[in-house]
């Protein structure tokens, strides 16, 4: 008699959507499964991934395509896009996003709005200018045929508590705007730093899901529920529904700002941000990306996730397995447009900077701004999704001032990068070393190797291990040869931009670190650089 064995059960490894992918905003439509996810200041705004298991996640690029949905011209560095939230009703998703032009100083400039789509991937609406009073915007869609925006309040005045609370606005579907009164519903826990709104309803009680306690070591979700929409919502006795902070041992640091998601057959789960540190409670190099945990209801009626603490694997729902194929690791800039792994920042791709046509079988960038610039930055960029790692480019680059570069930068914001370039020397005429940005302190890292044909093409190799950077070079015709410095890739990373004085908050990051194609020509002159592949190699 043959015994049949049970195969163990299929599992969802975290975090599912690794590197620079927070805030996930997840629904489910039919049989698909969707998670929305800040992008700050890159292009296309608002990252979409898509399953059908939870288990395996392709990327569909980007929901706001062009700067009309999204100005991001002169937002400072984390600035942008934070918190999306999709929503499905009437046959349209729905898409709410806040673009934080400024922040600092107690004060927040934070325009939300709304688009549309008849499908995840477009045509999406122009966009609906809602609100300004906070941050996190999401959109509930009640069973009576109503809907209602949520957000964080802020409150800039002295004395105040500057995260004041959830706010709850009617929004007409049909008219397309906001109607009624404001009211604030919910004004968190002792946590404090209450944000990130999801609302939900079931068997009667709605809920209300938030971010408490920062968005750093001390995050947390907090459930509460209510009778009725407008409250009072009394918060879950059992204490927060997840976090990290009463263990720095656990892989998945950071955990919070999470958003609900059931199967056709009732299996819950939370999406959730995350962070994985090199060290203890040290820097996340990755940023913070997205994870799964299984909910369990309670008999009375809470959603919990077992222990209240992140899993590394959780048991994956009853579902049929769906692989997606695997992202080819080189680019051969071959086709009409950029894959969706790449990004660019504050800019979205045009003929006013980009083509993949100009010199068919490459991407051509056009010199643009200094690395420090808000407006026009030639930087196409891919996120690092791995500890250990590798990026290579061949640029063809003709560079006949210093003011003037083109090459292969790791880089996380406008002050913090090491960039490995084709440049131009009095004593040397063109030739390549690494410049490094460090807080913006700048840093000659490499003596400067001259390159006799820098048209003919110079390949630039970077390679992240853990907190180690290094960077390579092949003249055409030659072999890859290392610098022999090393860089501390910790540096690409929200903590080490961070950085505080006399107490108060001057420079956040919130976004992590990017491989990047970048090119410069601070004489105006649009100097192109051509590259005719680049490579991301896991490791």
């Amino acid at each position: 008699m043959a015994i049949e064995v049970e195969a163990p059960p299929i599992v969802i490894r975290n975090p599912v959507l690794t590197g620079f992918r927070p805030d996930p905003s997840i629904l489910r439509v039919g049989s698909d499964y969707y998670v929305a996810t800040s992008t700050f200041e890159w292009f296309p705004g608002v990252g979409l991934h898509h399953s059908r298991d939870l288990v395996h996640w392709r990327p569909l690029g980007g929901a706001l395509t062009s700067e009309e949905a999204l100005p991001l011209r002169g937002v400072r560095d984390s600035g942008g896009v934070w918190a999306p939230c999709l929503s499905y009703a009437d046959g349209l998703f729905h898409l709410v996003y806040s673009n934080v032009g400024t922040y600092g100083g107690g004060f927040w400039d934070t325009p939300n709005f709304l688009v549309t789509a008849p499908d995840i991937t477009g045509p999406w609406s122009e966009p609906v200018r809602l609100h300004s009073l906070g941050f996190d915007a999401s959109m509930f869609h009640d069973d009576d045929g109503r809907s209602w925006m949520l957000s964080m309040a802020a409150d800039y005045r002295p004395g105040r508590e500057t995260f004041a609370g959830i706010t709850l606005q009617e929004y007409d579907r049909t008219a397309r705007r906001l109607v009624g009164e404001v009211s604030t519903i919910f004004t968190g826990t002792q946590a404090g730093l209450v944000e990130g709104p999801h609302l939900y309803r079931r068997d009667g009680w709605y809920y209300l899901v938030t971010a408490e306690g920062g968005t750093q070591w001390e995050h947390q979700v907090t459930v509460a529920r209510s009778r009725t929409i407008t409250g009072p919502y009394e918060v879950d006795p059992a204490g927060p529904t997840l976090t990290s902070w009463p263990d720095p041992a656990l892989t998945l640091q950071k955990a919070g700002h999470g958003s609900l998601v059931a199967t056709p057959d009732g299996e819950w789960y939370l999406a959730h941000l995350t962070g994985r540190p090199l060290t203890e409670r040290g820097r996340c190099v990755l940023g913070r990306e997205t994870a799964l945990q299984r909910v369990e209801w309670s008999a009375d009626g809470w959603p919990r996730v077992p222990g209240a603490r992140p899993h590394d694997e959780v048991i994956a729902p009853r579902l049929e397995p769906h692989p997606w194929p695997e992202e080819p690791e080189r680019d051969e800039f071959d086709a009409p447009a950029l894959g969706t792994q790449w990004s660019t920042l504050r800019r979205p791709p045009s003929s006013e900077w980009l083509s993949l046509a100009e010199r068919p079988g490459y991407l051509r960038l056009y010199g643009g701004e200094s690395p420090v610039s808000l407006r026009d930055s030639s930087l196409v960029g891919r996120r690092v999704e791995h500890r250990s790692c590798a990026f290579e480019a061949q640029v063809a680059f003709a560079p006949t001032t210093f003011r003037q570069m083109a090459g292969v930068a790791a880089y996380y914001n406008t002050l913090n990068w090491a960039y490995a370039r084709l440049s131009w020397h009095e004593l040397h005429g063109p030739c390549v070393d690494v410049l490094v940005s460090d807080r913006g302190r700048l840093v000659n890292a490499s003596a400067p190797v001259p390159v006799a044909d820098p048209a003919a093409g110079v390949t630039f190799r970077a390679e992240i291990d853990g907190s180690s950077l290094r960077f390579g070079y092949a003249l055409p015709g030659g072999e890859l040869q290392w610098w022999p410095e090393t860089h501390d890739a910790s540096r690409l990373s929200d903590e080490y931009a961070l950085e505080i004085f006399d107490a108060t908050e001057k420079i956040s990051g919130f976004t992590g670190a990017f491989f990047g194609l970048w090119a410069h020509d601070l004489t105006g002159g649009q100097l192109p650089a051509d590259f005719a592949y680049a490579t991301y190699e896991p490791r």
